[in-house]
């Protein structure tokens, strides 16, 4: 009993910890201009005028409207991508099939930046600097997506792929109708993690696009004139910019705690 009472007690100082920094920037974000902000003083009172001011700014919405295409295309594109290629590995037969997939899964020990120079000219050779054929193309070879779709998939019964073959089902319709929608919860939590990883991209949307017409969020944050900008107007720009990864976690977290349970030990 008592050793549940101070695992309690950790968890809450380290849950604490974890959301002080996010409670503290959305209160700067809600303080009034010019007004003190913490740690100086507390706000007297708390205002949305910051926020507007933000959503008002025509290179902000931009820069919005940019990762949200970004980031919504990845995801689909690598789901469909990821779960087709997954669902060949996991139940076709082929010559070279273990070659390939070892090659696949061997680009895991390659670090981004090692490959990161020749990506760039082959962007730029093929005329897609700022575009965003040149942003989402490269990304969307992901090996991990593959690797959590084909365990999974080959962890589902072998009879439901035999009566979709007795019923006449071909490949495609197997894929669509039976491998797609098992495959539900995997694909949420894949869909968490590419669209946060989109969303808050740097590196790769800096060198593609920089401050383009294709710029994202995470880059055009990044050239803010701290200067002519208040404290709380920075904060308000970071706090709309982390709202939709706290939306879209809070939408699709009962499907992350199924897939958590439907792979846990013992499956």
């Amino acid at each position: 009993m008592r050793s549940r009472v101070w695992l309690t007690i950790l968890l809450s100082v380290v849950s604490l910890l974890a959301i002080g920094p996010f409670a503290l920037m959305v209160v700067i974000a809600l303080t009034p201009r010019y007004s003190p902000v913490l740690p100086h003083a507390w706000p007297a009172s708390l205002t949305l005028d910051n926020i507007v001011q933000v959503l008002s700014t025509e290179s902000f919405l931009r820069w919005t409207g940019n990762t949200v295409i970004y980031s919504a295309v990845s995801v689909v594109a690598v789901l469909l991508s990821a779960s087709m290629a997954a669902y060949v590995f996991a139940r076709k037969r082929f010559p070279g099939r273990d070659v390939l997939l070892w090659s696949l899964l061997s680009t895991l020990m390659v670090p981004f930046h090692a490959v990161l120079m020749p990506s760039i000219v082959i962007i730029q050779l093929l005329g897609w600097a700022d575009t965003y054929w040149g942003l989402i193309i490269p990304t969307l070879a992901n090996a991990q997506a593959v690797l959590l779709l084909r365990q999974f998939i080959r962890a589902l019964p072998d009879e439901v792929f035999d009566a979709a073959r007795i019923d006449g089902a071909g490949d495609w319709r197997v894929y669509w109708n039976v491998v797609l929608p098992l495959c539900r919860p995997v694909l949420a939590t894949l869909a968490v993690f590419v669209f946060l990883w989109h969303w808050n991209d740097f590196l790769w949307p800096l060198v593609v696009s920089g401050t383009g017409d294709t710029g994202t969020l995470t880059v055009g944050l990044s050239t803010l004139d701290a200067g002519h900008l208040t404290i709380p107007e920075l904060m308000s720009a970071a706090t709309v910019t982390g709202l939709p990864c706290l939306l879209v976690f809070l939408l699709l977290q009962r499907r992350l705690v199924s897939t958590v349970g439907f792979t846990g030990p013992g499956r």
